[in-house]
């Protein structure tokens, strides 16, 4: 088969957050399979072009659209049939030409937009040949900026989330409805579509998590710590961040004075980056291996209240063992057992007491580290994940007829 990613953000083998799924697909699918990406990218990803290239027949970067000015954005809120929120940061001429091209050009089987942002570039795109179209949907931002917009109380956040609400569901809905094919990352996410267009042709294809590379270890505590790892470009982990520090970590720290919380990942804004002035707050901003934090980690947290789609970060915390406390938003996707595999705290109170208990109770550190490996090993290699996404398309491919 012939295939062409395509992703909004540059899936190198050192990325941190959803993109590192996009990478996993493209190793793994080039064993067997004519595998080439379209994709955004900013200058610091250029060294990490090696670590792609060896998947790819082919290998477009688009650089990210220049933003756009205040008279733009105006005419494009009113006159656009794109929705803003698909613009404000992808909204490129370029994309859609350079696809279409490369469609052009290999004849692909299948051209599949990695996040939905993607789909506007094989959506209504007349230059785009005949070609399989399919949107992996990490999340559907419909739902997603409506989950916001009833999260905030009334201001400029409220405000905001009500700007990028207009005319996405409707645009959105059309892109998924006119696709041949729609994935996404849990039977959960599935269902929240479905509920909205019956009518969908929808496959879950799940997550995963490289278990030789998160290899299961031991844990030689030299600090208390816990860790959260985050693309902090993506504001539901700045939200979580920001929950966490202020809701639970002073019940936390007023119990365990010497505790040390680590923020890390890429693209910290300012206000996480001032959390490091506290003594006990370290804000790493990106690193190139996460295992280290993951293995320092007594726990790891992942205090999520808004998005939506899968966290990769729990797999990954879950595989080198480390026991995790997250919300029910956290662990949506992963048929995890509270208590046995993970602990599930959505409220401040809770989420404090139970990272308390695994702080302090070896038994049940050791009960959940363990059992969580287990769980990943079990369900979630990566090859696991690709062997459903090739089946799909196999099957898909048995049809001649498209929706082009």
């Amino acid at each position: 088969m012939k295939i062409l990613f395509t992703c909004k953000e540059f899936p190198h083998s050192k990325i941190i957050g959803g993109p590192i799924i996009i990478y996993n697909r493209l190793k793994y699918l080039s064993k067997n399979h004519l595998v080439s990406l379209a994709s955004f990218y900013r200058e610091e990803d250029e060294e990490f072009i090696p670590s792609v290239e060896p998947f790819c027949h082919d290998l477009k970067l688009v650089p990210l659209p220049p933003k756009r000015s205040p008279l733009k954005v105006t005419q494009d809120f009113f006159a656009s049939p794109i929705p803003h929120y698909f613009l404000r940061m992808h909204g490129s001429k370029k994309m859609a030409e350079t696809i279409a091209s490369m469609v052009q050009k290999d004849r692909y089987d299948f051209v599949i937009a990695e996040y939905s942002v993607m789909g506007q570039f094989i959506h209504n795109n007349p230059l785009l040949p005949p070609v399989r179209r399919i949107i992996s949907v990490h999340e559907s931002y419909y739902l997603a900026r409506l989950k916001a917009y009833h999260h905030y109380m009334l201001g400029p956040n409220k405000l905001k989330e009500a700007i990028n609400l207009k005319g996405l569901k409707k645009y959105e809905f059309d892109m998924y409805s006119h696709a041949d094919k729609v994935l996404t990352l849990t039977p959960q996410g599935k269902e929240e579509l479905l509920e909205i267009c019956p009518e969908l042709d929808i496959s879950v294809v799940p997550h995963g998590v490289d278990v030789d590379y998160f290899s299961f270890s031991e844990f030689e505590e030299e600090e208390r710590c816990i860790v959260f790892v985050g693309n902090y470009l993506h504001y539901p982990n700045v939200d979580a961040v920001l929950y966490f520090h202020q809701e639970i970590w002073p019940q936390i720290k007023s119990r365990l004075p010497e505790i040390k919380f680590y923020i890390v990942g890429q693209g910290p804004p300012q206000e996480i980056q001032n959390l490091d002035q506290e003594k006990n707050i370290i804000v790493t901003g990106k690193v190139d291996d996460v295992r280290p934090y993951l293995k320092k980690a007594r726990v790891f947290i992942c205090p999520v209240r808004l998005g939506g789609g899968f966290r990769g970060k729990i797999l990954e915390a879950m595989a080198i063992g480390r026991p995790i406390v997250t919300t029910s938003l956290g662990a949506e996707g992963i048929p995890a057992s509270h208590r046995e595999n993970i602990i599930l705290a959505d409220h401040p109170e809770e989420f404090a007491k139970d990272t308390l208990d695994l702080m302090n109770d070896d038994k049940l550190f050791e009960k959940i580290r363990v059992q969580g490996r287990k769980l990943v090993e079990e369900k979630y290699g990566w090859e696991k994940g690709v062997e459903v996404m090739e089946g799909i398309l196999e099957k898909m491919i048995k049809n001649p007829s498209l929706k082009n």
